[in-house]
């Protein structure tokens, strides 16, 4: 049961990490540009504990801890960075976000809420594969529904 709920989260963490690094490039607009960079780093700090809950790295509570506090600072600046329609050719944010707003801003709260309550209560590697599934479905929640 714990080896499909740790292939559960990598599964996850991969899903969230796309293609965000082959999107940046030739992007013109820069408040779509801050966008992707938070993103990216999010998907960085989710990177790092899925390195770790894979066993690709030695489990360390505090660089755990530390990655899933950047998550939940980048997340926290979502809704601000997304409150302008803002658009260019390789956005990857669809016009749903603006036309669910409220929910776009509920998800990225949810995400931001989890990811604090894992940078907080974090201490072992199994804590790491159960925040990190949780945290894994909420990327997917709204990358599901609100990116291409």
């Amino acid at each position: 049961m714990q080896k499909a709920k740790k292939r559960i989260a990598v599964f996850l963490v991969a899903a969230c990490l796309g293609t965000v690094a082959l999107a940046h490039g030739g992007v013109k607009n820069a408040a779509v540009m801050a966008r992707m960079e938070a993103m990216k780093s999010i998907g960085d700090a989710m990177k790092v504990m899925g390195s770790m809950a894979k066993g690709k790295t030695e489990f360390d509570a505090a660089t755990a801890r530390a990655a899933a506090a950047d998550v939940a600072r980048f997340a926290a600046q979502t809704s601000a960075l997304f409150k302008a329609p803002e658009d260019d050719p390789k956005t990857e944010a669809l016009p749903a976000i603006w036309e669910r707003f409220e929910d776009f801003t509920t998800k990225a709260q949810e995400t931001e809420a989890l990811a604090r309550r894992l940078a907080l209560s974090l201490a072992t590697k199994a804590d790491l594969g159960t925040g990190l599934t949780q945290l894994g479905a909420s990327c997917k929640a709204c990358h599901k529904e609100y990116r291409k």
